[in-house]
């Protein structure tokens, strides 16, 4: 069973220091020079005391097409997002007119629902043909 190693609060503030005077060439070699282990130990304590300046910046290089598709997919997810908010307002103002009419009827959605032979292919058929 490996030992939990604890750090002191100096310890971690003297190695976070250097590694900002840039006497380490990179986070791994400030761990491997201080017998650190863990992957992110090192960057957990810089962005602890408030140094991620520091930490390695990452760059996303991308292609002109990579760009254009990400901004379709973006759009296409906007008008989704419109197209489901129009469907549920639908939906609500059909159910509640059905609600009105089953009250006029005298009778529940339920109950129209089995007594009425329609099927989702009729309807559209129907649609169609009109």
């Amino acid at each position: 069973m490996k030992e939990a190693v604890r750090y002191s609060d100096a310890f971690k503030r003297n190695i976070v220091e250097k590694a900002g005077r840039g006497m380490y060439a990179s986070i791994s070699d400030a761990q491997r020079k201080n017998g650190i282990r863990g992957s992110e130990t090192l960057v957990n304590w810089i962005k602890k005391y408030g140094r991620e300046d520091i930490l390695p910046k990452r760059v996303r290089v991308e292609t002109m097409n990579e760009v254009d598709e990400l901004k379709a997919a973006r759009k296409e997810i906007k008008e989704l997002k419109a197209a489901l908010a129009d469907a549920h307002i639908d939906w609500c103002i059909s159910s509640a007119l059905l609600d009105i009419a089953c009250e006029e009827m005298g009778t529940t959605a339920e109950a129209l629902k089995k007594n009425t032979p329609l099927t989702l292919a009729g309807v559209r058929k129907r649609r169609r043909l009109k």
